[in-house]
Order: structure tokens, then sequence, then C-alpha cells
């Protein structure tokens, strides 16, 4: 399928964890609760072939990507969200949904567990060390801004658009306190937080522990070695990968964890080796403790490794084939650009999954010596967080299994010390009794005393020596480097900055942080929005200021990307813009624009402070240690951001962002910092019209040149921008009442009432005079955020063969356009900002949706409705964001021969549904017949009052939300409904025999590589197939003469007796488990017991309105051996007959889904997909009862509703169509893996620089 031409921008944003919820591009948390400090301001846009972020392993999937997304390595996938193709969305910019995960950390993006289509989980008092710098600051006469405080762990985000008024009066604090005096208090520590306990072993093993309530009954056990890549020799690279791998899956401890609900996996990077386990806190049938286990499991596998030769060559055929799969054109941009910017040291040349000619090589006894070097205690950490609630039991668990774990060579061991002592970073060099000195530099008593063990990890990670990017440094320029393939379809540049990395750990330190980030927030809008308005040259403009762990320096990077024919444009447009505000700064309105974002984002992630998910809260403090910043919860970080704030000055915010951007801004100049690098990533071919494909010339002088003219520029200081307080004053709002006189009517014609609740799961159903459907729950998983989204019938499918790409493109132009009414781009993203809303503007095959999160506190939720109405009624079509959405689909679809994926995927596509270009990107012949008014019409003729459904979820009162349904929603023009059904053109599978049922792909290219994909037919979510067949009339009749689900069928709980047959859900339910079952075999005989691939999976893509699906196995494999794994795929799919599911296999797969389905409840987006079609008229089988009933479905469902579900699965000759796709040297013609010659030095970033080279998760 074709993705988003770039990830949906609030997708990150609007996921609950603070760690991943930089919820606008000024994300305040950044200043004091993330690891590192990063400005990313939008979703960075791959600069190859365009496509989403999560396009990975099958991009056929049609899932719904939801702009609202609890975590945005795990796609939430209630059953109620719309399956969508990740390919026809396209994301809104308005307001804060550029903002995105802002983090270049080690954190594990590949940790994304396959994501079936048809599964239903994704299927106070402040600490008083947190006061003690505001009240030093009591003589400067501030007015605090009210703040909730809430108790829990992790970091801050905030909220008061009342700051300019209420923060601070700065001649008072000038005459209270001094210079002098100020920068003592500055020089405070920030206080660490409250619950985070440490502790050390004898034998030098560290541990932190967390209590967390999110998600209840769960911990996370993460055992990190601090070994990777980079501490690898000459003729070992890759051996750390191998490690993690033979450790991992050679555990038998880790195998009898499977059944009782607990997950787990690995991954290798840079610096470290990371083992961790998902589990519940006790068994399901007995409730043991699960603790223990779980510790066991991973001190075998991290410390005990069994080295067998078998499970060696089973590793080094898996890793073989991962070498393979993620040697993308991605891949390998990632490569050159992290070979550019690390020259000097190993980073260059030391990617974790290593050279192939090398893992050849190694035998058991190579590998074990290197384990032996660096496996030991004392060079491990373990991290526990979640519902653990006797702290000093935890502690004892894990010294009765760890404690007697010493290797051959270990020296004395050290005490350990008290776990409540100090908590300053681990990563203060050498300190044997487990903790570093006090953040006031107060010697440890007993330092002097303990003899330190003889084997100590390194105080410096990655032990690598870098060259810094610094005034008066000297050192040679680099010329620019340039990077010309011919999978490569876009130009895009880099200019980095290297620095080392500034700890966060005074308040001085975390006032740099804040002042940096306003600075660059500045510079995010000035050029994403102001340059939107018109065409710009560049496709987007970048600047990222990060820390990163895993390189061990803080990176600036300036990215542009831009159609290859406007590089000179796009690199000066850049340039000149950082040299404006470098020169001029920001304006006092944009600092207090701004500051107030931050601090408004702070305070909402205070409140949100018990709604934090263990692994975020992991993740966060693992990278914060790696970076030896102070780990502080929300509420601290919060009440630090909020005392900072109050000295901050416009022309020190412009004096530190200055220094940020003088490697741009000064290029050239005999004192400016030299750039790290600069490197082009360019393709070798362009299409220019009327010539065809012609060479793309580029010079690294052409680039210098261009980079000094821009720059020669003249310039022009920012103007004050106008923003507005509300989009629909309250005199308009009153017109719209007494003109619309909006009310609640009743659901249905035949009952007359206009209220449904269920008081079992909190949902309310209202709906509106001009037909509008209303959804609505009120929980408190999130304090004060809701969550809205407006679902409208139709999609893509009423895309006719004259109006081919009309909806996708029309959602793109309104999108692209950002302006309502009266107001401007510019003006609605910062009514957004200032608000705390983000949106997003997506469609798929079926159905349109826009999404919103808001803050409730000071009227957000009505901002949202106001923005909402104004898309309804006041929407802005432009010619020249027509223009933009059309060329960005045209270079989206000229891409896809050059990427080995997309040209498999999208020929399968093509074959299986006839054609049918509603299921893959429009084509140019198809975008050449669109206008602006037919891709206008294709979208608003959708929108009209019966046709709409939104639904809300979030910590607000009925009548808040009431009061705003009738407002801004009621007062909506009622429309006709279009009958969208009439209108959609019949969908078909291509008919059997056909020459298309099998094809193959060859890419040229200079690696060799290989994919497949097969699918076929499957019915749709509510058991509807093609033509419309009613499969529930199918299993009527063949029940008269077969047993009905046994009685066995019951509640296992015994509360209720359900017919799974008879329900609604029934197929949902039982191909979500049979999916489960299906990969578990895939993985099991196509990957680890035949060796032929890295990666494969199952996945199911069931449609909710239209009368069809399809499954899809996704398997990446080598030019010779694709061929078997296909087969081997095949014979999986087809072998349910011949070797049949048993009862373990079926009960692991329940396990599974109902916990998936148990923790993303806690979640309003998950809650938001639930509500999903409930009053459709589309999907007239869903309703309450789907919601209700869905634990009872899974645990009744038994092996013949499977077996009778599998038989409507479509795994015949006549029905199955597989596509392979090969890369290589020679294309089209036999290769031989024994002859593939990795070149692994080369690979675009995805999701940030560099962690495509982290290797994929173990499993």
């Amino acid at each position: 399928m074709a993705s988003s031409p770039f990830p949906p921008v609030a997708a990150a944003a609007a996921s609950a964890p603070p760690r991943l919820a930089p919820r606008h591009p000024f994300a305040a948390a950044a200043a004091a609760r993330r690891s590192s400090l990063s400005f990313r301001p939008a979703a960075r846009r791959p600069a190859l072939p365009l496509r989403s972020s999560a396009a990975a392993a099958n991009p056929l999937r049609c899932a719904h990507r939801r702009a609202v997304s609890p975590r945005s390595r795990r796609r939430a996938q209630g059953f109620g969200a719309a399956s969508a193709s990740a390919s026809d969305s396209a994301a809104s910019t308005w307001g804060a949904a550029a903002g995105r995960d802002g983090c270049l950390s080690c954190f594990p993006k590949s940790r994304r567990g396959r994501s079936g289509l048809a599964r239903f989980a994704p299927c106070a008092l402040p600490h008083a060390s947190g006061l003690s710098f505001r009240s030093r600051l009591s003589g400067a006469k501030v007015r605090p801004s009210h703040i909730l405080h809430a108790a829990g762990p992790d970091e801050p985000h905030v909220a008061s658009p009342t700051w300019s008024e209420t923060s601070l009066d700065k001649p008072d604090l000038d005459h209270a306190i001094s210079k002098e005096e100020l920068e003592d208090v500055l020089n405070t520590p920030l206080p660490e937080h409250p619950k985070l306990i440490r502790g050390q072993l004898k034998n030098g093993l560290r541990y932190l522990i967390l209590p967390n309530k999110v998600p209840a009954n769960r911990f996370e056990a993460h055992m990190e070695v601090h070994v990777g890549s980079i501490d690898e020799e000459e003729d070992e690279q890759g051996i750390a990968h191998m490690i993690e791998h033979v450790a991992f899956l050679g555990s038998k401890k880790r195998e009898k964890l499977l059944g009782t609900g607990a997950r787990s996996n690995a991954y290798t990077d840079f610096h470290h080796t990371v083992f961790h386990i998902h589990s519940p806190t006790k068994t399901k049938e007995y409730g043991e403790d699960l603790l223990p286990s779980v510790l066991d499991a991973l001190n075998e596998i991290a410390f005990h490794p069994k080295f067998s030769s078998s499970r060696v060559e089973k590793e080094r055929r898996a890793i073989l084939s991962e070498l393979q799969m993620m040697n993308t054109i991605e891949y390998r941009v990632d490569c050159q650009l992290l070979q550019h910017l690390h020259s000097e040291n190993k980073l260059s040349n030391r990617f974790p999954i290593g050279l192939e000619e090398q893992i050849h090589k190694w035998d058991p006894d190579k590998i074990r010596r290197f384990h032996e070097r660096w496996y030991y205690p004392a060079n491990a950490t373990l991290y526990l967080v979640g519902e653990i609630d006797d702290i000093p039991r935890a502690m004892r668990e894990i010294e009765a299994v760890f404690e007697h774990t010493l290797s051959e060579n270990e020296g004395n061991p050290v005490p350990s010390g008290s776990p409540f002592g100090a908590m300053a970073s681990l990563f203060a060099p050498k300190l044997p009794g487990g903790f570093a000195a006090n953040l006031t530099g107060e010697k440890s008593p007993t330092t002097d005393k303990i003899k330190p063990i003889k084997r100590e990890r390194q105080a410096v990670r990655p032990p690598v020596e870098h060259k810094w990017s610094l005034p008066g440094v000297a050192q040679d320029a680099k010329p620019p480097a340039i990077f010309q393939h011919e999978l490569i379809q876009s130009f895009s540049i880099n200019m980095f900055c290297k620095i080392p990395v500034s700890k966060v750990q005074t308040y001085k330190d975390l006032r740099s942080v804040l002042m940096k980030r306003i600075f660059l927030s500045a510079l995010h809008f000035r050029i994403n929005t102001r340059y939107k308005s018109s065409n710009p040259p560049f496709t987007s403009v970048e600047l990222d200021h990060s820390d990163s762990g895993r390189e061990g320096c803080t990176v600036t990077t300036l990215t542009v990307t831009a159609e290859p024919e406007n590089w000179r444009s796009a690199i000066k447009v850049a340039v000149h813009e950082v040299r404006r505000l470098k020169e001029f700064g920001v304006t006092m309105g944009e600092m207090t624009r701004y500051m107030d974002a931050l601090i408004k984002d702070s305070e909402q992630l205070a409140m949100m402070i018990d709604s934090v998910p263990s692994v975020d809260n992991l993740d966060f403090i693992m990278e914060s240690d790696a970076l030896g910043h102070t780990v502080m919860d929300q509420l601290q970080g919060h009440e630090s951001l909020l005392a900072v704030a109050e000295t901050v000055t416009l022309e020190e915010v412009n004096t530190v962002g200055a220094e940020v951007l003088e490697f741009i801004s000064d290029f050239g100049k005999p004192n400016a910092p030299l750039p790290a690098a600069i490197v082009a990533c360019v393709p070798k071919k362009v299409h220019i019209d009327g010539v065809g494909e012609t060479d793309f010339e580029i010079y690294p002088d052409g680039i210098t040149e261009a980079i000094k003219a821009g720059l020669g520029e003249p310039i022009y200081p920012e103007p004050e921008l106008e923003v507005p307080k509300e989009l629909i004053t309250q005199s308009e709002l009153n017109k719209l009442k007494l003109q619309h006189k909006p009310s609640f009517v009743p659901l249905t014609e035949e009952e007359d009432v206009v209220k449904v609740f269920d008081t079992e799961t909190g949902i309310a159903q209202r709906r509106l005079s001009n037909g509008i459907s209303i959804n609505y729950k009120i929980t408190q998983n999130e304090a004060r955020v809701g969550v809205m989204r407006l679902i409208v019938g139709g999609g893509r499918a009423t895309e006719d063969s004259e109006s081919k790409g009309s909806v996708i493109v029309g959602v793109r132009t309104l999108s692209e356009g950002g302006c309502v009414g009266n107001f401007s781009r510019e003006q609605v993203e910062l009514f957004c900002v200032n608000n705390l809303i983000n949106c997003s503007l997506e469609s798929n095959e079926e159905f349109i949706f826009m999404e919103f999160r808001f803050a409730l506190r000071d009227n957000g939720m009505r901002a949202a409705f106001q923005l909402l109405h104004m898309v309804l009624e006041h929407n802005v079509w432009l010619e020249d964001a027509f223009d933009r959405a059309t060329q960005l689909y045209l270079s989206y679809y000229r891409s896809i021969p050059k990427s080995l994926e997309r040209s498999t995927a999208h020929k399968l596509m093509l074959a299986m549904l006839n054609h049918d270009e509603r299921f893959v990107e429009p084509s140019p012949h198809s975008l050449q017949k669109l206008t602006l008014q037919s891709v206008k019409d294709a979208v608003m003729n959708q929108f009209v009052g019966s046709n709409m459904e939104v639904s809300i979820v979030g910590d607000f009162t009925e009548e808040e939300v009431e009061s705003c349904v009738l407002d801004y929603l009621g007062t909506v023009r009622a429309a006709s409904s279009p009958n969208t059904e009439e209108r959609i053109e019949k969908i078909s599978f291509r008919p059997f025999p056909s020459d298309l049922h099998f094809q193959q792909v060859y890419i040229k290219d200079t690696d060799e590589r290989a994919c497949a994909y097969i699918a076929g037919p499957a019915p749709n979510r509510w058991g509807f197939a093609t033509e419309g067949n009613d499969l529930f009339n199918v299993i009527r009749r063949s029940g008269a003469d077969a047993e009905i689900s046994e009685p066995v069928n019951l509640d296992l709980t015994g509360k209720k007796h359900i017919d799974v047959r008879s329900h609604p859900l029934f197929f949902g339910i039982t191909l979500s488990l049979l999916a489960e079952i299906i990969n578990s075999r895939l993985f099991t005989t196509v990957r680890d017991s035949m060796g032929l691939t890295y990666d494969v999976s199952f996945e199911l893509n069931l449609f909710d309105k239209l009368d069809l699906g399809w499954y899809v196995i996704a398997v990446t494999s080598t030019p010779s051996k694709v061929h078997k794994a296909v087969d081997a795929c095949k014979g999986v799919l087809r072998g349910l007959h011949s070797s049949r599911i048993v009862e373990r296999e079926l009960d692991r797969a329940k396990r599974t889904l109902l916990m998936k389905h148990e923790a993303e409840t806690k979640t309003n987006a998950y809650w938001l997909g639930l509500l999903a079609h409930l009053q459709s008229s589309s999907v007239p089988r869903k309703d309450v009862s789907c919601i209700k009933e869905l634990t009872t479905l899974y645990e009744s469902a038994t092996i013949e509703d499977l077996y009778l579900a599998y038989e409507h699965l479509k795994v015949d000759d006549s029905s199955l169509f597989a596509c392979i796709g090969i890369a290589g040297a020679e294309s089209g013609e036999d290769t031989n893996d024994d002859e593939a010659d990795m070149d692994l030095h080369g690979m675009a970033p995805m999701g940030g620089r560099g962690l495509s080279t982290m290797t994929r998760p173990t499993t």
C-alpha cells in the first residue's frame, strides 16, 4: 500500500507517555524531562522515497495509523478503529501537530511487535527539594501561577496562557537579587527522583528500582550490559550482536516464561546490549510471584548462556538474513551520515550488525571469549520499573539471584552501598560503593576505605574521542561529502555540529536547555509555517539539537530535503533563515509565546504523573544516566522549570540560541566553529518533464557556494504576529445558535431515546439535530487531557475511474493549506500552540479522519471544538496547496521503483485487486486529471451530518463535553446524505487463472537483498466477504449438521454463557487469534528451524465498511533463499489441517491478546478506537456489546471456532498471490548467496540520525 507523504505529525504528540510526547514543536518537557535536548520540529520525512515512518516490514499493511497513539513504537489497533491504508493518510501540520519524539536515544525503535490488523490491541505535594530554588528567589516578588500537583514518576510538560501576566516582574527581580547571587542560586543541584532506588551488589552489579502504576499488575525488567559494537576489535565486527542472539534465544528459563504472558526481546547498539522482559507480576493460574523467575532468566541470558554449536549456527543464519533485510537505502544513507560525522573514531565503522565475511567465520569459542571479556556483573545495570509494591523484597530477590554471579577473573568484591543514599548519576567514574558523589561535591565517607573490584565498567561510554565543532578550535575544514545512489529519489543535505554533552544537573543547566528550546522553536515556526504559505523550494527544513547517549556527544543538525532540481534554492532559504534568526534573535512576542507553551506543556505532564507507562520511564532513566543528566519526576521537573523560567531574559535567550547556530550562520568565517560534517545524499538520475531520466550532477564546491550565497542574502527582522485567542467569538456563537437551534435528538427513529449510557463501559451515545453522531467516555487515564476523532464515511473507495486519487490528494491539499475562515496558516498554528492542541487529517480506503488531542485547562477543549467547527464550516482550499499535494504524490509514485519493498508490494496489490488504483498510490496519469475543484468536491461531498461520527475520550465532565458538542458541532450546517455506498465502484480480487498470481520484481542495486509478499482474500471484520456474502449465514447453514461451539464455550469465569459463533465479532476474534498462532509458527519454522529468514510476519487487513479483507505474509531473505522462504511460508499457512492447533497455542494467543487489551484500556487513544463506528450505519453490526464482551469472546473461543474462521481464509493456489522482489547488481538473473558482497558502509534516518544502524529486536 501507499504510505503517507510523511508520517502523521500528531502521532507521537498524541501519546500519553511523556517520554514520547513533545506534543507540539516546543514540547516543554524537553527542558527538564527529556534525556536529551532535541528539537525536532516536524516529523522527519525521509529524504529518500517518501514513506511512513512505520513503513518497514510490510508495506501492504492496511492498518489505520491513528494520530492519537499511546506509543509510537506500538500501533494501537482497537477493533473499533477502521482498518486503513497507511498509504492514504495525509497528516495535517496544523498547530502543535508538528511535534515529534525528539530524543535521539538508544531507545529501541525497532522493538516493534508485529501489529496484526485484526488484533484488538494496538488490538500531592512537590518534593521538598524541588522548591528550594524558588524559595531562595522569594525576594524577587514573583507572582506564581497556580499549579496542580500530582505524585509519581518521570518528567515535565506544562500549561498556562496566563504566563505573560502572572509570571514575573523583571525589574523587581533585578533589584531583589544580584547577578552574583543569582549565579550562585542557579548552580544549585536539581532535585533527584524521590522514588528512584539505586543499589549495587558486592559483585558490582548495579540496579535501579522504580515503582510505577501503569500498566497495572505488570513490570519491566531490563538488563543493560555496557558492551556494544564499539567495543569490538577488528576481527569481531558484529560479535556483540551475535552474543545477543545466542544468549537470548538459547535461554531455557526465558522460554518457560512465555506461557505466563510475559514478552521478551533484546537489541544491540553502539554502546550497550539490552535484554528486556515485560511481565505480569503474578501468574494468572496460581498467583505466584514472577519476579524471581524473570530475574533468573535475565541472569541466565546475560551471565550464563550456552554457546552450543547448533544455536550459534541457527543465529548465524538469522543474522545474515537480518543483515540483508536491514541493508535498505535508508540504512546506507544513515551509515553515510555516521561515517562522515564520526570519521575520526570507531563510530564511523562499528555498526552493530557487523560484517558478513566475519559473521561467517566465528566459532563458539571465539564468541565465548568475547562474552567472558565483557559480560560480568560490574559491567551491567539491572532496571526494574513497574508495580513493585515491596521494594525491600525486590532488593532481596535481586541479591539472591545475582550475588553469586562472578566471573572467573573477578577480583575482590565491593561492599554494597545503601540503595536509599544519594542518587547521583550512575556514570560518575569508578565509585565502587555504587553511588556517585552527590552533586554538591561532597565526598562519600566510605570511598577511601573500599578496595575497588578489578573489573569495572568503563567510565566513559562510548569509549571514543571526538573532534569538537567549537569556536577557535584549529582543524582543517572538510569539504561537503556527496553520497550518490540510484535508489535515492530526493535531495537531502545535513550540516552537523558536534559538541560535548552538557550534563543537566543544576538549575543553570536546565535554564540553558529552556532558552535553547525557545530559540529553536521560533526557527521551526518561521520556516515551516511561513514558507508553507507559498510554494517553497524545499520539502522540509529541520533543525535538531540533541544529546545522544549512543554516540556520546551533542549534535546539532540542519537537514534540508527538496526535489533535486530545487537543491540550490532550498539550501539558500534554510541558511538565510538561520542567519536571520541568529542576527536578530527572537522577538519578545515569540519568547513569551513559546515560554508559555513550554510552561503549559510541563504542567500538563505534571498532572499526568501517574499515567506514564513503565517502559517509557525506564527508557528515559537509561538514557538520562547514559548522558549524566539528573533524573527528576514530572512534578520536580515542572517546579524546576517554573523556577528557572522566572530568570530568563530575551537577551540571554538570543545569546544562547545564537551560539547553537554559529556553525551555520558564520560558515566560512575565520573563527567560526567548523561543521563536523556536511553530507548530501542525492540521486544518480532525475526525471525532467519532456526529457525523462537524466544524470544528476552536483559537486562539493557547488554546495559550498549555495551555502555562502544564502548567507549573503539581505536579512530583515521578524515582524510580530497577531495570534487569535479564539476562532469563534461569543457573539458569533450566539448567532449560530439562534440560526441553527442545535439540540440532541433520538438516536433512532424507532425509539424516543435521546441519550444511551452504558454503565458497565461508561460509554455515552448522542445524536445531534443535524445528523452528527456523538460517542464519548469520561476517563481519568490522563489528567485533564482529551482526545477527539471525527470519522467521515467514504474514503478512497468513493473514487471512480475518472477521479483516481482525488480523495487522498484532496485531504492532503486541505492539510497543506492549513487555513480556516479569515485566519492564516500561521495564526491557526499559533492558536493550536497556545491551547496545546494537536491535530491531524488523514484518509484511507473507507474513511476520512480528523483527530485532536487537547488539554482541558483554560478552555482547551472549547478551542479544539472551535477548530473542528471551522474546518467543517469554513475550510479554505488554495491552489498552491493543491500544487504541493499533487507534486508530493507525484514524487512519491516515482520513488516506488527505487524501493525493493514498495515495488514488490505495489505489484502484488495491483495484481490481487485487479489494478484497482484506490488501494495503491495514484499514478501520474491520474494526478494530471485532478483539479482543485475536483479534489475539493471529492472530500467535501463526504462531510455531511449523517455521514459523520465524533468520538471524545478524556478527563472532562458531562456538562463540559455536551456543551462543546452542542455549541460547535450542533451549529454545523445539516446536509443531505451522499449515500456513499451507492457510489462505490465494485472491488474484486483478480480471478484465476492468471499469470499475475505469481510475479517477480528485479531492482538494480549495488548490494543484494530479497523480500517477498504472499497475500490472499479474507472476510472483513464483521463477517462479510466479496460479493457481499454474509458468512454468518454460511455458519448457520453448516451448524445444522455440526456441533455448535461446544459447551466449553462458556465464559471461563463462569459468569455468563456466550454464543461466539453468532456474535458480530466472531471473525474479528477468531482471525486475530489465528494471526497470533500463525505468526508463532512462521517464526519457529521459517526462521528458527529452517533458517530462511530473519523477519517474517502474518498480518490481517480487516475492513469495517468494505465487504472484503486480506491477509499478508511478509518475509525477507537472500536472493538464493527467498523462493524457499516463500514455499515454507505457504506450507505453514496451509499446514493448519495437517498440524492442528493445540490448546497450548490457543491459550498463549489468548493470553497475549487479552493482556494487550487490558493494558491498552488504560489509554484514551485505545478507547477512541473502541468507540469508532458505534453509530455508523455502514458498520451496522457494531454496538456496545462488542466492547463489553470482548474479553469473554476471547476466553470463550475454541479451536473449532478458529478452524471455522480459517476455512474463509483463501489459501489455495487459485486464491493466493505472491510477489518476490530481488535487488542486486545483475537484476533479473540468478544470484548466489555466497557471492553477496555486502557493503555496510552506507544508510537515511528512520526516526533519528543513525537509529536504523541499531539491530532489530531478536524476536
